[in-house]
């Protein structure tokens, strides 16, 4: 973490990590929840119940994640193992889904974002304890308790989500995404090499 870290992200880490009761980088695996969520839905398939909670069953054992200074990675499959590892400074918004049987067992789904453009998610937490609190901790690394902010970083009675959308340079730093500036400006560099081509 930098030596200048935001004030208000500070206070957000401090505060999610005093309500979840322990380190959130300890955590590696799904809360035993998420296998009793996976049995209840494949349970509405009645006779197809076998087959639909399979594929969840290899979910929940294979699952793996971790969290460090750095970011997050997640990790399952058996046959066929995927890993998808996201910056702090990469992500751009946080979303919580739960529907009625999530919520009945204190679950939920966190849905991480960049600005990679594609239409969902890309990577989708599951399983986790007390998700509001996990939430609010990876908005408070993403907005930075490693980042400076403007003075009016979080101002009370702001959600998280929309404190970090309207600071400048939130989720990728004071001077925004540099991944994503060169990548811009060796596309403009290409574009001009282009059009100085066709019109010579």
């Amino acid at each position: 973490m930098a030596s200048n870290p935001n004030p208000q992200a500070r206070e957000l880490l401090e505060s999610s990590v005093e309500r979840l009761g322990f380190d959130p980088t300890t955590i590696t695996r799904p809360e035993p929840r998420l296998l009793t969520y996976y049995a209840i839905s494949a349970a509405f398939g009645l006779i197809f119940f076998p087959l639909l909670f399979l594929p969840g069953w290899i979910r929940y054992r294979s699952l793996r994640y971790r969290i460090d200074d750095e970011g997050v990675s997640m990790s399952w499959g058996v046959l066929n193992r995927r890993e998808v590892f996201l910056t702090y400074r990469r992500l751009q918004d946080i979303q919580m889904t739960r529907g009625i049987i999530q919520r009945k067992l204190g679950l939920a789904d966190l849905h991480l974002h960049t600005a990679s453009g594609s239409s969902g998610p890309e990577m989708k937490l599951e399983g986790l304890p007390e998700p509001e609190a996990f939430r609010d901790y990876l908005y408070a690394r993403m907005r930075g308790a490693d980042h400076e902010l403007g003075d009016d970083g979080a101002s009370a009675g702001r959600s998280p989500a929309v404190a970090a959308a309207e600071v400048p340079g939130t989720a990728a730093g004071p001077e925004g995404d540099d991944e994503a500036l060169r990548l811009l400006r060796q596309i403009r560099d290409e574009l001009r090499r282009l059009n100085a081509g066709h019109s010579g």
